[in-house]
């Protein structure tokens, strides 16, 4: 008998229909385990507090906070804890790609819609990029109860189609991102390494954060094709080929590897986090990566 699949399986979650929905599922699911899970102590209702330390002034303990959790927390003043945080959606052509699961801009509206749903919870600020060649949608940092609806409505109302290189329009955003703070990138990274490295050392230069979900359909990293098989270019309308599996396999998985690989090492040669996001994965996993950030930033 198949094991059932998990609330945060991407399949499950797109039953739901609505993005507001799967958000608030993913979220409300994911807090209710934080408590057994390597985040404890961390909380929604703690979002302007930190553990207290000895030397820290008695007047500030938050015993509010004290009785339900036995634990002493500090209450900081807004401007402390308050994160600004730029979610960049790639939208290009590439991201229509899907095999088995959804597809790859699906999942990654899946992971920004639940991300943007609890920094909002959390009080920080949140803005939102998407884009192609071009930038589609730019909406600056707030933390007001509308900017959730607004994230919602553009990631919705957007369907990835056109060519594009990710490199050049990741290094003008470099110099419009005025709010330093967090970028949280999801992308598949399809453009020269080299090219994405610049951009995103244009980034850092800026002294933003960066957390980088590089999106992945399985088959991409796994080639499972056997017969002659027709590709289009996801990219560039009307352009066919069909290929023999068995004859490029080794050459593509070998050069994909190579791929995914350089990425990840120059990527944490800049203290870029770099977390490879299978589409068949649950997307709960990066809630947990920002959170980790997030705690990280704190003390």
């Amino acid at each position: 008998m198949p094991a059932a699949k998990s609330l945060f399986d991407p399949t499950t979650l797109a039953k739901y229909g609505r993005l507001s929905l799967i958000a608030r599922n993913v979220v409300t699911g994911f807090l209710s385990g934080v408590h057994k899970s390597p985040y404890k102590g961390f909380s929604v209702e703690f979002a302007e507090h930190r553990q207290y330390y000895p030397g820290d002034e008695i007047r500030h303990i938050d015993w509010r906070a004290y009785g339900k959790t036995d634990r002493y927390y500090i209450k900081e003043h807004e401007e402390e804890t308050t994160l600004h945080a730029h979610l960049l959606v790639d939208a290009s052509g590439s991201m229509a790609y899907r095999g088995a699961s959804i597809s790859k801009f699906k999942y990654a509206q899946y992971l920004a819609a639940s991300l943007a749903y609890l920094m909002l919870h959390q009080r920080d600020s949140v803005g939102l990029v998407v884009h192609d060649h071009v930038v589609r949608t730019m909406l600056p940092p707030r933390s007001t109860s509308k900017q959730l609806l607004q994230i919602l409505h553009a990631l919705e109302k957007t369907t990835p189609g056109g060519e594009t290189q990710l490199a050049p329009i990741w290094d003008r955003l470099a110099g419009q991102l005025r709010a330093r703070g967090m970028v949280v990138i999801f992308s598949d990274c399809f453009d020269q390494v080299s090219h994405l490295v610049h951009a995103l050392r244009h980034l850092r230069h800026r002294r933003h954060e960066i957390l980088l979900f590089h999106i992945l359909a399985p088959e991409e990293m796994n080639f499972p094709f056997k017969r002659h098989t027709q590709f289009r270019n996801l990219e560039i309308a009307n352009q066919l080929r069909m290929v023999d599996p068995g004859a490029i396999r080794s050459g593509y998985l070998q050069n994909f590897e190579s791929f995914r690989q350089s990425l990840r090492v120059q990527a944490s040669n800049l203290q870029i986090d770099y977390h490879l996001m299978r589409t068949d994965e649950p997307v709960d996993r990066a809630l947990g990566v920002y959170l980790m950030k997030r705690l990280a930033r704190r003390f």
